[in-house]
């Protein structure tokens, strides 16, 4: 196909003949799988995208680890990390098609291109794994608690049903949304859980201010020993960067989007991230400062567990939840999806049918199933899985790969600001694990399997 003359025309070739050097059956593939199926995505498809990604069962958690950092900590926490994070994904997003002719889909192309084809694989590839399984599972279990304190709020006099119930009925409606082809196919899904996002953060916090600040509320620390303060500061600042990950499907999200070297993607994907961002804003800052001065220390790892009147707000805000993670459990799972079709069709030379669909992604759903009714504990794996994987992946990693591939003159305000954000990254991976594991065995000392 001849490209236009004028004064992008080089680069136009570049894209023409890229796509000419594809097979027809690679084409083809590329159009079977989710990530790649398809390309009509809008601006507004980025933004609702982004903010059902990353609003999720971490703002219920905020006003919890607000209780467990205090005041100045809590609020520097939420406020640094809401810069740094909207920082590292305009990165992500600028560097999708910073290569003339070359689209990056997916985050480990962004890495192989940055470390080289087997190292940028081992680096991105275990991490980003860890995050989206990590994440559906905890999603399988705020579901499934979601679930059970609706059913506990409108009839309170039944039957006591076990949570595992529960996560099994949260489970069976991802059996069959997990075999919607693509990433567009679920954007009726995405966006209804974006609405929800705000619904159910807004009943939080106005819930909160309709109970009034509590008489006994007390500040301070709840731990009565520095070692368990210490420990639950750790856990606390997991929680906050579970709440703002997110990074993990950027590049797939906005993979969706068409391009051309006139119009790239980039464009609408900014676009849809900054209202995306504002959302968010709303949604975290006031649940976690509202949920905090409210009820203080004495609050529950989720914060409508905590809330228990009105009833039927409460009972509905629960819902909203379990709609909304209906719709971040699939965005979050498309790319595992599309990491294990694309092994088994392009490695191991399966046939790319509905068939192979319906096994591998009815086996992912059953396993996070599994994996949540085993170890329910929501806050110790909020903060576990936010400092070990979120952090790498979230604050630090686009840093890196920016360093290495934009080369920022050193001493420059770029290089600073990189440099700030990885060492602040870095940090958190090491802290995060270490209060979220802790607190994950504490649980499990006094914790009955499948109850």
């Amino acid at each position: 196909m001849a490209a236009p003359e004028g004064p992008s025309s080089s680069y136009v070739n570049m894209y023409y003949e890229n796509e000419d050097e594809r097979s027809v059956e690679e084409r083809a593939i590329d159009d079977w799988l989710p990530i790649t199926a398809s390309r009509t995505a809008k601006w507004w498809h980025s933004a609702f995208h982004n903010v059902t990604a990353v609003v999720g069962a971490g703002v219920l958690g905020l006003p919890y680890a607000m209780s467990q950092l205090g005041w100045g900590p809590g609020m520097a926490a939420l406020v640094l990390s809401w810069i740094i994070t909207l920082y590292s994904l305009w990165q992500m997003v600028e560097m999708h098609e910073m290569v003339p002719g070359k689209r990056f889909d997916r985050y480990h192309e962004l890495g192989q291109h940055a470390f080289g084809e087997k190292l940028g694989l081992w680096i991105v590839v275990p991490q980003q794994l860890i995050v989206e399984v990590g994440v559906d599972i905890v999603y399988m279990i705020t579901g499934g608690k979601s679930l059970q304190k609706f059913h506990n709020l409108v009839c309170s006099d039944c039957k006591h049903i076990k949570l595992t119930y529960f996560i099994m009925i949260f489970a069976s409606v991802h059996f069959v949304l997990s075999q919607l082809p693509s990433f567009n196919s679920i954007s009726g899904v995405s966006l209804a859980a974006a609405v929800m996002s705000l619904s159910y953060s807004t009943i939080a916090w106005g819930a909160s201010v309709d109970k009034g600040r509590q008489p006994d509320v007390e500040y301070g620390y709840k731990s009565h020993t520095t070692g368990g303060t210490v420990f639950d500061f750790f856990s606390a600042l997991g929680t906050i960067v579970f709440a703002y990950g997110g990074h993990n499907i950027v590049m797939e999200i906005q993979a969706t989007m068409p391009s051309t070297p006139e119009r790239p993607s980039k464009g609408p994907m900014l676009k849809g991230v900054i209202v995306a961002y504002v959302v968010i804003a709303l949604c975290y800052l006031p649940v976690a400062l509202v949920g905090y001065y409210i009820f203080g220390n004495n609050l529950e790892d989720n914060i409508l567990l905590t809330l228990q009147t009105p009833t039927w707000l409460i009972a509905m805000a629960n819902m909203f939840v379990v709609v909304h993670l209906i719709g971040s459990y699939q965005i979050y799972a498309m790319p595992v999806f599309d990491m294990m079709e694309s092994l088994l069709v392009k490695k191991l030379m399966f046939r790319p049918t509905w068939h192979l669909r319906l096994i591998t992604r009815t086996t992912y759903v059953a396993f996070t199933m599994f994996i949540a009714i085993t170890f329910p504990f929501f806050n110790g794996l909020l903060a576990f899985f936010g400092g070990f994987a979120f952090a790498p992946t979230t604050y630090f990693l686009p840093c890196i790969i920016w360093l290495i591939i934009c080369k920022p003159k050193k001493f420059s305000l770029s290089w600073f600001a990189n440099w700030f954000c990885i060492i602040f990254g870095v940090s958190l991976t090491i802290v995060g694990p270490i209060g979220g594991l802790r607190e994950i065995i504490t649980k499990a000392n006094t914790y009955r399997f499948y109850q």
